[in-house]
């Protein structure tokens, strides 16, 4: 049998837990949202026996109206028989939940439509008081975004190795055939100097070195690249930091055959240099 780890996710219903369960699953946790509570030991036999659930993570709320009472019972019995399980609970403010449902215009799950809002958080409030007391932890979102909420989860939970690195993808394209509209940042480098008016280039792409060394041969071309990879490099830490899995950066010139595949392929020889996952398309350079 595996070493299960076993965490359970609760808290009041729009506090994030939906959120904070792909969190998990984003750190490599196996996830089950909204289990039965019949359900939670059988769930522990078969995580015990998977080896992809060795790490788990399952999601519990009042949906399942029988939880407030039945539950404290038998998470005692799940710690006895799981030592490395943990209870997460999520809470948050009314005004915070409030104004959560209003936005969404979902009905709460003890209101149904009939009860004022503020009415159906307070009866959970009340409903989870003896659950909030086992918890291991308790997460305060009141003034998070689910941003935040990730980087909780994963600044608790994520172990060596689960970070998942922020795949960056270089397309480049050509102007005149029009703008991709799926780039996070875009670059226009038409200002260098185009291989296309020299007779023995023009045939040839930014793939090949005299291209590129055609390019880089202006002083100002080799400072833009360097300004432009401190640019990126600066970047990319805080595109992570807002839980972005994929940055697309696009690089046009006017055909999308010589001076953008050049500089993606400057740029991504950079970066993987520096240990980063870089994909590269090019759009237009066959065209």
């Amino acid at each position: 049998m595996n070493a299960l780890r076993l965490i359970v996710v609760t808290g009041l219903s729009g506090s994030g837990r939906s959120a904070a369960l792909k969190a998990f699953e984003d750190i490599g946790f196996y996830c089950v949202d909204n289990l039965p509570l019949a359900l939670l030991f059988p769930f522990v036999d078969f995580a015990q026996k998977s080896q992809d659930a060795a790490r788990s993570a399952i999601g519990i709320d009042v949906r399942e109206r029988v939880f407030p009472d039945q539950f404290p019972t038998l998470y005692q019995e799940l710690k006895a028989r799981i030592l490395t399980s943990e209870l997460v609970f999520l809470d948050a403010s009314d005004q915070t939940i409030v104004r959560r449902f209003s936005e969404t215009r979902r009905p709460h799950p003890l209101g149904g439509g009939m009860t004022p809002l503020l009415d159906g958080v307070r009866q959970e409030r009340l409903a989870l008081a003896e659950v909030r007391k086992l918890a291991d932890r308790i997460i305060d979102t009141s003034d998070y975004t689910v941003h935040d909420l990730r980087q909780t989860i994963e600044h608790h939970y994520s172990s060596s190795g689960d970070s998942r690195p922020m795949i960056i993808t270089l397309l480049t394209f050509g102007y005149k055939f029009g703008v991709p509209y799926d780039l996070d940042l875009l670059f226009d480098v038409r200002f260098l100097p185009n291989p296309h008016f020299e007779p023995d280039l023009r045939p040839l792409s930014g793939e090949e070195q005299q291209v590129q060394d055609y390019i880089l041969a202006r002083p100002d071309s080799r400072e833009f690249l360097e300004r432009l990879l401190e640019f990126i490099t600066y970047l990319m830490p805080r595109y992570q930091q807002e839980g972005k899995s994929y940055l697309t950066i696009g690089f046009g010139c006017t055909g999308g055959r010589h001076r953008s595949v050049a500089v993606s392929l400057l740029i991504a020889e950079r970066l993987r240099k520096s240990g980063h996952e870089v994909n590269i398309k090019h759009r237009d350079c066959g065209a």
